[in-house]
């Protein structure tokens, strides 16, 4: 069988690659390690796929270039993201927090559904149970080492296309194959490690967070390069959450941050106004409106939380403020990439030309999704980047 392009990885770049190439009349086949196409789009969000978000913008992307997805970003837009999944499966958006954007059946699979049936329809081929084990250039094309039941084959195209994803969730299949064919190809790769990954902490701080596991506050987490308003959960091993998750794609080891776990109010404030009430309360009974009672407690560690606020010196109103407007964690390390949502880093964007992801150096050779060095916040940003990047190589092939 004659292709027009072989597109290794059946993830959310991949499928959106080879249904457009379809709906454009062409013949794709997709190389696949699982026994099931877009198995990481049927556990996002909880089995509910947060498939694209309202706010996109190339600022919600973490990249050594981030102006690359400006070409992308203005080919594929959210709203054409929206009318593709309406028009070809009746899937409307619900919007939830921060603009994320889910199938109003809250069903991953119906996202996934719209690929199988429209690549069924326009004749894409699926190797299923399939892995690459090489690509290497030839004279017409490329020549794509796999293994499919065992049984090693050669398979030749004019075209290739990398959508295999990176290496967060290694049980789904997850690998650093498009990495490690870019290093073998001589192209530049810009250092990879876990992104939107839960932290942990060690040492003698590492009982007074799993302490507190369960317990869920919405702060506001922050660094001298960004901030996130959002939950964060503490855990047996550290934190995780929303805002955890946020923070960690700028982070790196040996760094700190800050958390300020009450951002809606100000505790300088609310003490003064406690004096003017005469100052009875103690810190405790201050802090009870806005955190749990263990939360409280714990709090008692650095702070004199017994202490009536009439009693309260500067030094001490000022721990009270700094504690817990200003709270310091150093991690010891991450959770690495079997909890991390997405890979940072990639094949460097100087290597791609951004109006179609070729590869500059080899004609007829692509990449796109989570192999780039494109990495997005977390709520629908990397699959927008995903459908975007499919769609941009697909007029291509």
């Amino acid at each position: 069988m004659e292709y027009d392009a072989l597109v290794i990885g059946g993830g959310a770049c991949g499928l959106m690659c080879a249904t457009q190439a379809g709906l454009l009349g062409k013949r794709t086949l997709v190389l696949e390690k699982n026994d099931k196409v877009g198995a990481k789009i049927l556990i996002s969000g909880g089995g509910r796929c947060n498939y694209t978000n309202l706010h996109t913008d190339i600022e919600n992307f973490i990249s050594e270039n981030p102006a690359f997805l400006r070409s992308a970003f203005a080919q594929w837009t959210v709203d054409d993201t929206m009318d593709f999944f309406k028009q070809h499966g009746q899937i409307t958006g619900e919007e939830k927090t921060l603009g994320q954007l889910f199938p109003k059946s809250n069903k991953a699979k119906d996202i996934v559904a719209v690929f199988t049936k429209l690549m069924y329809e326009t004749g894409q081929d699926v190797w299923l149970n399939t892995e690459v084990v090489s690509v290497s250039p030839v004279d017409d094309g490329y020549a794509v080492a796999v293994v499919k039941a065992g049984k090693q084959k050669m398979v030749h195209a004019k075209k290739v296309v990398f959508a295999s994803g990176g290496l967060p969730v290694a049980k789904l299949g997850a690998s650093d194959f498009a990495i490690r064919m870019a290093k073998k190809l001589g192209l530049q790769i810009v250092a990879t490690a876990p992104a939107l990954v839960p932290v942990t902490i060690t040492g003698k701080d590492a009982p007074w967070y799993a302490s507190l596991a369960g317990n869920a506050v919405f702060s506001r987490v922050y660094n001298d390069k960004i901030a996130f308003e959002e939950n964060i959960l503490f855990t047996h091993w550290g934190l995780s959450g929303p805002a955890i998750l946020q923070i960690s794609s700028y982070w790196r080891a040996g760094e700190s941050f800050l958390i300020n776990l009450l951002p809606t109010a100000d505790i300088e404030q609310l003490i003064k106004k406690e004096r003017n009430a005469g100052g009875k309360r103690t810190i405790s009974q201050l802090l009870q409106p806005y955190f749990t009672r263990k939360m409280v407690e714990a709090l008692g560690k650095f702070l004199p939380i017994d202490l009536k606020i009439a009693s309260l010196s500067k030094a001490d109103a000022k721990l009270v403020a700094d504690t817990v407007h200003h709270f310091p964690v150093k991690p010891a390390g991450d959770k690495g990439y079997d909890k991390a949502e997405v890979m940072r880093g990639g094949v460097s964007t100087d290597e791609l030309h951004a109006k179609n992801l070729e590869s500059k150096k080899y004609k007829g050779l692509y990449f796109g999704g989570e192999a780039v060095d494109v990495t997005g916040w977390l709520g629908g940003y990397n699959f927008q980047w995903a459908w975007a990047s499919g769609y941009l190589i697909a007029k291509d092939l």
